[in-house]
């Protein structure tokens, strides 16, 4: 008990003593002046990770490499933590910059700065070699004859429940792993997930399902479902969110950086939607 009332005691100092963990702020003068950044990822494919080598992949890193690079910061030293540490690892100084393409949402730019989009990422349709049905979008499946698979406790529930997807036409999977087999064997019609995932399964599957073609993201309540990713900064680092986000502008411009956003899965359209929002807009919601 003694250690439990000591413990909730540090806990409340640490709650009081919030606003001065806040206000930490990675200065770019000197981490140009030192030539190393600190950067986070959360380890997860193909946002942000360390691969077997110990090297840092996916689309944040490989971006943020380059951003790096235009700055004169010749060392980044990569830390890997749980997603849910990272805004708290930016408040309290143990990085600089997080590049996990952490979704633009409103609740986080209360608590931290984001840089412009660096990525969008919409729905996806997992469905057997040459989409024998014709399966273009989630609203098909709430027609009879279709059934549609999702994985235990995933946000598409919510979306199909929206479209008025009939509860005996949705085939709960224990996870993606078991996706493939699903929709191959025609237990369902297709699969849905983030189209990141539909893309990497589909690799996976030596030709037995594909990413259906021409997918028509979800809308919900009159807005289609899609998400922006960005380098995230503690609140009072202006000065290097403004010089990441200028030279990401640029560096958005070139084939180099489309050819980062092909390799990790990510498709035309998700390239081209992150043009379409801005930090500004997608703060407020």
């Amino acid at each position: 008990m003694k250690k439990t009332l000591h413990t909730c005691l540090l806990a409340a100092a640490a709650g009081a003593l919030g606003l001065t963990a806040a206000a930490q702020a990675a200065d770019l003068a000197a981490i140009q002046k030192s030539g190393t950044i600190r950067i986070a990822v959360a380890n997860e494919i193909p946002y942000g990770y360390m691969d077997l080598n110990g090297e840092a992949k996916g689309v944040g890193p490989d971006v943020a490499k380059h951003i790096a690079k235009a700055l004169g910061i010749q060392n980044i030293q990569w830390t890997t933590t749980s997603f849910g540490s990272l805004i708290p690892g930016l408040q309290a100084d143990r990085y600089d910059m997080v590049a996990a393409e952490m979704a633009i949402l409103p609740q986080r730019c209360q608590q931290v700065a984001f840089s412009e989009p660096d990525s969008s990422y919409g729905e996806g349709l997992l469905v057997a070699k040459d989409n024998p049905k014709n399966l273009h979008d989630y609203a098909s499946f709430a027609k009879p004859g279709h059934k549609i698979a999702i994985m235990a406790g995933a946000d598409q529930l919510e979306m199909l429940q929206a479209l008025k997807v009939p509860a005996d036409q949705i085939v709960t999977i224990a996870s993606n792993a078991d996706a493939i087999s699903t929709v191959s064997t025609g237990r369902a019609d297709g699969y849905a997930a983030t189209s990141l995932t539909v893309s990497q399964l589909a690799a996976k599957s030596k030709g037995k399902v594909e990413a259906a073609h021409d997918f028509k993201d979800p809308v919900v309540d009159g807005q289609p479902v899609r998400s922006w990713g960005g380098f995230t900064f503690s609140q009072n680092s202006e000065a290097l969110r403004d010089a990441v986000n200028q030279e990401l502008a640029a560096f958005k411009k070139t084939d180099d950086w489309k050819q980062i956003m092909s390799h990790y899965g990510f498709s035309a359209e998700d390239a081209s939607q992150s043009f379409e929002r801005s930090t500004a807009q997608l703060c407020k919601g």
